[in-house]
């Protein structure tokens, strides 16, 4: 047998990344959607046009508008799955982008609060859809070591849609469009989607998925293009990749994918629980009603209307950088730790803003209005450093390709509902319990970051098709990709698994169904 020097790490390539950030339009819909209606409340005419601040019911109207967005995207999300496992992961993409076109141009066009009511429900729907359907596909398609940075594209682009939209509410705040003023900010929530829809048909399926549809010279042609490296003319990587994929799936597919299999199952139990638990946790920061809220929060400390939607705009773009910054350290450590840092840093900055608000609102006290302001700008650092982009990475690490879809699903699905208890709350509890309803973020996510650091585990750089070992299943795991080597005098591939195993490069698939007794060993 030849002497063993493993196979290279993988290299990223232009057209490995052009993609990605063409998928990001899915992104910045998901985050244009989200947060628009935060810069819409901020318009004046937006209340006026709806009698918002003369209805009986208007504080109730607005948290309903945000209840039932989190509600479309709660039950949109769980049946993203049904799509992304039978028609493909592109088909998961184009599904909820062809809603977010139909709903924003709605929204944009309402004439009664009742419609604008029931497209928020839609336009939820389309948004958590597709929040789910990008980082399938990100992760699905880039290579093992930069998994963390090149899905963090995912939150790079979505907070690209939060800041968009932070700007363009604070710019059609001067414009003098009478009552409708509120209006294009929502049709151009319309924009990303059909972009992102006018060239999905180019984009490759994931390979992985067209494996498991038997579409194997299909998904053999994609990987080889995602992943070829000039400076690898054997392509190691993608040949090792291929192999192990194909071998992997053959085990998948002997394995139950039902919503029933995943409960019964233990160890799939246990990735369920990690999932909810993962995407709970992090929503006990309170994200998403500071970037949905932020002009009530900023009126409740007392900074004038230009204000109230100047400072979330400004927020949002620090984010932006952060994200961006965060691809350089995500895969640097522990999956598990950085997401406890970065939950526990969020609780601090929050305590200090419960304890402001408590002592100086309503103040003349301006040194300490705008340090409960740079509280949220801090906040920002510890969540978009260690939280927006590596929550999307770690749920789809949670789960094997066949249930994948079901597993990242399930996960999302629990942003959206633990929104509906804070957005539909918020609006009422910032009016009666004040600085206290920061307790609800501070005491449950100061819990979660300590459950996180102690009993998640960590899957940073381990292959999709490897992490089952992690949860007990390593009698499901067909290869691990130490063990695969390529001889390139005879352009085959030699596994060291202790089978003596030896399969064609260019006929990988030869003893792929066959092989069910993997190496029991991490």
């Amino acid at each position: 047998m030849p002497h063993r020097e493993g196979v290279k790490k993988q290299k990223i390539n232009a057209y490995n990344v052009l993609l990605l950030c063409f998928i990001g339009l899915g992104s910045m819909t998901y985050g244009y959607t989200a947060s628009i209606i935060g810069t819409t409340l901020g318009q004046p005419s937006f209340i006026a046009y709806f009698d918002l601040a003369t209805r009986s019911n208007g504080t109730d109207l607005i948290s309903t508008m945000n209840g039932l967005f989190q509600t479309g995207g709660t039950l949109g999300t769980l049946m993203l799955p049904y799509v992304a496992d039978k028609w493909g992961r592109k088909w998961a993409i184009a599904v909820p982008a062809v809603i977010a076109v139909v709903s924003g141009a709605f929204l944009a066009g309402s004439t009664h609060i009742a419609e604008f009511l029931l497209f928020r429900f839609f336009a939820g729907a389309a948004a958590f859809m597709i929040l789910a359907a990008v980082p399938i596909w990100m992760s699905e398609v880039v290579p093992v070591d930069l998994r963390g940075a090149l899905v963090d594209v995912h939150a790079v682009f979505l907070i690209l849609g939060y800041t968009v939209q932070g700007w363009v509410g604070f710019g059609f705040y001067f414009w003098d469009g009478g009552s409708a003023t509120w209006r294009p900010p929502l049709a151009l929530q319309c924009a990303w989607p059909l972009l992102l829809l006018c060239g999905l048909y180019w984009v490759p399926e994931s390979p992985r998925w067209l494996v498991m549809q038997g579409r194997i010279e299909e998904a053999k042609q994609v990987l080889f293009k995602l992943h070829s490296d000039p400076t690898d003319p054997d392509n190691e990587f993608a040949n090792a990749e291929y192999f192990q994929i194909m071998k992997q799936i053959a085990i998948d597919k002997t394995l139950g994918n039902s919503w029933m299999h995943m409960i019964r199952k233990p160890s799939y139990r246990k990735r369920c629980w990690l999932a909810i638990g993962t995407t709970a946790i992090i929503q006990c920061s309170g994200v998403l009603v500071i970037n949905n809220y932020g002009p009530t929060l900023y009126a409740n400390l007392g900074f004038s209307p230009v204000k109230q939607l100047l400072y979330p705009a400004a927020w949002l773009t620090l984010t932006l950088g952060i994200n961006i910054m965060a691809m350089a350290t995500v895969d640097l450590f522990a999956r598990n730790r950085y997401m406890s840092f970065g939950v526990l840093g969020c609780m601090v900055t929050l305590i200090i803003e419960a304890a402001l608000v408590a002592e100086f609102v309503p103040s003349n006290n301006q040194s300490a209005l705008l340090a409960a302001v740079a509280m949220f700008f801090i906040f920002q650092i510890f969540y978009g450093f260690c939280l927006d982009g590596t929550q999307f990475s770690y749920l789809n690490e949670l789960f094997p390709s066949h249930i994948r879809a079901k597993g990242v699903c399930l996960g999302v699905s629990m942003i959206s509902l633990m929104n509906i208890i804070w957005l539909q709350a918020a609006p009422t509890a910032f009016e009666n319990v004040g600085w206290k309803f920061y307790l609800a973020f501070i005491i449950p996510g100061t819990i979660g970051g300590l459950v996180m650091l102690f009993f998640f585990p960590d899957t940073k750089g381990m292959p999709l098709e490897e992490i089952a070992a992690i949860f007990g299943d390593a009698d499901e795991v067909a290869i691990y990709q130490r063990d695969i080597e390529i001889d390139h005098n005879t352009h085959t591939i030699i596994t060291h698994d202790g089978s003596g195993e030896k399969a064609n490069t260019g006929v990988v698939t030869e003893d792929v169904e066959s092989s069910r007794t993997p190496p029991n060993r991490l």
